[in-house]
């Protein structure tokens, strides 16, 4: 299904969300002009016009302009789709802060899942302190990049504090595999986004130690428990985490992704440090279980699950210690 309305779309990050939605707008029959932070690496995506790190076996469309420049990959944008991870954005920002003159009128979008360890801030915190856009929404749920690009079906939510820009997000970029929703919950969309990644950890990890059903759909059930309220603490809607931004992403993530065979391998006993340099993929999950676990103090909220993950990732706990310490924590009804 082509877009009513044809717009220009600039998406920066060339990792594999950004390949997706570039080649899903071209799709919908959008102008888009693609950039990313390595000219080496884009160059030799224009040769190939194949994303082999991030996104193989997708053809690239030779019409979709790969822009090394940022000044011309956003000029004259209606739309900017900031799809760098989450540690990046601000430093991605701060390179269109000299070209605000020229992006007044664009609709920002982030579509970064995290919350940056220094600040404890969400995305669209960053961009409004480093670029204050007059239009700004998030984009989050469960959202496989190669599915996507496959043409499966999948559906997101859009969210603003206006909802005339989250309209235009659904409007401009809702298609026949792709069905956005939207939402004036800003919070929770993104803490949904973020949160669940320490929890697919730990569904990974139950999966690397052998165990079944059970074990996960208690992770997830009480993982989204704990997103929850910390996000309630932190002034979001608490229903916005039962829907496809918080509890349709968990299941997403705790079943597959880059998070869970993080964990899965940890749960087979490989080291963190041996994984994270086999593979190019920025794990969002390892970051943000930092972010959550000094948010969860902050704000005085217990997060058992996501503060086992930490102590794997980050103390040396052993992957059956951390399920131990889980399963013989004081018994208390479920609603508490």
């Amino acid at each position: 299904m082509l877009a009513s309305h044809r717009v220009t779309c600039s998406v920066l990050g060339d990792g594999g969300w950004g390949t997706a939605l570039a080649i899903h707008l071209h799709r919908r029959g959008h102008r888009v002009r693609w950039w990313g932070a390595f000219p080496d690496y884009l160059r030799e995506l224009d040769r190939r016009r194949e994303n082999r790190k991030y996104l193989p076996g997708i053809p690239i469309p030779r019409k979709i302009p790969i822009e090394p420049d940022l000044s011309w990959a956003v000029h004259e944008a209606d739309l900017i789709i900031l799809a760098v991870p989450s540690q990046y954005l601000r430093s991605t920002v701060k390179r269109l802060n000299p070209l605000r003159r020229h992006i007044a009128e664009a609709l920002v979008l982030s579509v970064a899942k995290g919350v940056e360890i220094r600040s404890l801030k969400r995305m669209s915190q960053v961009i409004r302190e480093e670029l204050s856009p007059a239009k700004l929404a998030v984009l989050s749920g469960p959202s496989i990049a190669l599915e996507v690009a496959r043409r499966h079906p999948a559906s997101v939510v859009a969210a603003s504090a206006n909802r005339a820009v989250a309209a235009a997000v659904q409007r401009w970029c809702m298609g026949e595999n792709l069905r956005i929703y939207t939402s004036t919950d800003v919070a929770g969309v993104e803490l949904g986004g973020a949160l669940k990644n320490p929890v697919a950890i730990a569904a990974g990890v139950s999966d690397g130690l052998g165990f079944g059903a059970n074990a996960k759909a208690a992770l997830i059930t009480r993982g989204i428990v704990e997103m929850a309220r910390l996000g309630a603490a932190m002034g979001a809607q608490e229903k916005t985490f039962w829907g496809l931004s918080g509890l349709g992403d968990l299941v997403t993530t705790c079943l597959s992704g880059r998070n869970h065979w993080l964990g899965e391998q940890l749960g087979k006993g490989r080291r963190l440090a041996a994984l994270l340099a086999s593979t190019p993929m920025v794990i969002e999950g390892v970051d943000t279980s930092q972010a959550a676990v000094a948010l969860g103090r902050r704000f005085g909220i217990e997060l058992p699950i996501i503060e086992q993950v930490h102590a794997i990732l980050f103390r040396g706990r052993s992957p059956r210690a951390a399920l131990q310490a889980l399963m013989l924590r004081a018994g208390k009804p479920e609603s508490s």
